[in-house]
């Protein structure tokens, strides 16, 4: 058998951008080929910034330091197949040629138009966070196609080649189904199917499945590790979640504040990352007043290819004022559903969601500004995939979210008041205040997006995934900024999320959904635990 051999090297890596703070210093550590390696880190210590550095991507070509790949590579200009260092001498799986020893200074060359780097580069994959990158009204087998022919693949390879790879990542039973209407768990899978599609050396992993529940995250980390064993892939993974790491990786570093403070085995550096966390829960407190009543409620949506889907079947919920209500389970499970029908972003198929406005009780079956409307212009929604305006600062992001004309000064006491709210002190708010939202972490971009849906004083916020991507120490942030704005500013907020921990940290209540269904309703940790007995048979 070939002997592994070091594949990358790393080399006192440095990242300053523009604005003079470095992204990552002094990084050095060396992956073999065939292994799979983690980079671990907060929010904003440098991972992705790392990542494309490893990529190749221009805009995050380090300020010094070297990136070394050991290859061989197939010397016909025609081909320049490159493989890993340890078969060089061997022939050439495309052309037969005998492989040749190469080490290439990955940043260097990048500059010289070097044939090599250009070979290397596109047999580096990456799959990024928050994004689904898929053509949302084409069916997947489309978009695996699509993919096969920016990898050059022969037409009349690419059906054979395209149900391979659904076959190999577990969704050939979604061949023919739309894009968009997949779940969230189903996507990520297409999406690495089609990175697949480019025959990757390197397949990198940013943030792979930060957005889903913890169920549909290990049945993807299954698929990632089958398909890297089988086709003997190098891995690298970012992320802030340490069970991703550890169930992806071999071993890893810990990043904090762009410095490697540990590099070990996954499980020990995954363990020190999580002894830093806090734990944080919600205050006992009693609720009296029901503020969104529903009966019986029903959302039924029709697809072509599947017929009528029963996302809410009979629902009936109380959830009261000044409560932090969480709605849980997998996804797909009718949470966003139903609480899109509670905001009034979706229609009612059947059944009765009542809002408490004042003394008043609005039906939110009726449209009109004076019947639905009188409720959801006191709402306020944070979506999955939220999104800041990259080219206006916080504070324009901010200040433009206010829908009346009040003087400026007064937009800019909101801003501040809101950034409070959402525990971010004086010194934090000065140095974010005029920064866009590229030029702030991501936990602090998440807790600014909430800061701009508080500064329309709604009195009932709804928070889909509220800790979106965050990671557990951002998470606590999180948490403690809607614990503190509910006392604040007297508000009810509804969580929609598959994320255990968060529930269990900032709700009061929480109710399990299931195939439309509620399952239960009780405590956060009596939910959670039911929750996970049902999935578990």
């Amino acid at each position: 058998m070939t002997e592994v051999e070091d594949f990358i090297i790393v080399k006192g890596l440095f990242k300053e951008f523009e604005r003079g703070e470095p992204a990552y210093q002094d990084v050095s550590f060396t992956i073999k080929e065939g292994h799979s390696f983690g980079i671990l880190g907060k929010s904003g210590s440098g991972k992705s910034a790392l990542m494309h550095a490893l990529r190749g991507t221009p805009e995050y070509r380090p300020t010094k330091g070297k990136v070394i790949y050991r290859i061989s590579v197939c010397p016909n200009k025609n081909c320049l197949h490159v493989n890993y260092p340890s078969l060089a001498g061997t022939n050439c799986s495309k052309c037969g040629s005998t492989l040749e020893f190469q080490e290439l200074d990955f940043w260097k060359e990048a500059s010289t138009n070097n044939p090599v780097f250009r070979a290397l580069y596109n047999r580096i994959s990456i799959m990024l966070q928050r994004t689904f990158a898929l053509f949302g009204e084409l069916p997947v087998l489309e978009n695996i196609k699509d993919a096969l022919e920016r990898a050059k693949v022969p037409e009349r390879r690419r059906d054979g080649k395209a149900a391979s790879l659904l076959t190999k990542v577990k969704m050939g039973h979604r061949a023919l189904h739309i894009a968009r209407d997949l779940s969230g768990g189903e996507k990520q899978r297409v999406v690495f199917a089609m990175a697949l599609a480019k025959d990757p050396l390197i397949f990198l992993a940013d943030e792979p499945t930060g957005t889903l529940d913890v169920l549909t995250s290990s049945a993807i980390h299954k698929v990632m590790k089958d398909a890297v064993r089988k086709d003997r892939m190098t891995l690298i993974v970012t992320s802030h979640w340490p069970h991703a790491v550890e169930e992806l990786t071999d071993d890893a570093i810990l990043l904090e504040d762009g410095k490697v403070v540990l590099h070990d085995d996954s499980k020990k550096v995954a363990k020190e990352f999580m002894s830093k966390v806090e734990t944080v829960k919600a205050p006992e407190r009693k609720f009296e007043k029901t503020l969104i009543s529903i009966k019986n409620c029903v959302k039924w949506y029709y697809t072509f290819d599947r017929g009528i889907i029963k996302a809410v079947d009979g629902v009936d919920l109380d959830i009261y004022e000044n409560e932090i209500f969480g709605l849980v389970g997998l996804s797909g499970s009718g949470k966003t559903s139903l609480a899109h029908m509670c905001a009034g972003l979706k229609t009612i198929t059947k059944g009765q969601i009542l809002v408490r406005i004042g003394d008043d009780w609005v039906d939110m079956s009726i449209p009109g500004p004076t019947e639905r409307g009188r409720a959801t212009r006191y709402m306020g929604v944070l979506h999955q995939e939220y999104a800041l305006y990259p080219h206006r600062t916080v504070l324009e992001n901010l200040t433009g979210a206010i829908e009346y004309a009040i003087p400026e000064e007064l937009k800019t006491n909101k801003a501040y008041e809101a950034l409070k709210a959402v525990n971010f002190t004086n010194a934090e708010i000065e140095n974010i205040l005029y920064k866009f939202p590229d030029e702030i972490s991501e936990g602090e971009r998440h807790r600014v997006a909430i800061a701009r849906i508080l500064i329309k004083e709604p009195r009932i916020c709804f928070l889909d995934e509220g800790t979106g991507t965050a990671d557990p120490l951002t998470r606590m942030e999180i948490v403690r900024s809607i614990f503190t704005s509910r006392d604040l500013l007297n508000q009810t907020y509804i969580i929609i999320s598959h994320d255990i921990d968060f529930v269990l940290a900032a709700c009061d209540r929480a109710a399990l959904m299931k195939d439309g269904k509620i399952l239960k309703v009780g405590k956060p940790a009596e939910v959670i635990e039911y929750f996970k007995e049902i999935e578990s048979k």
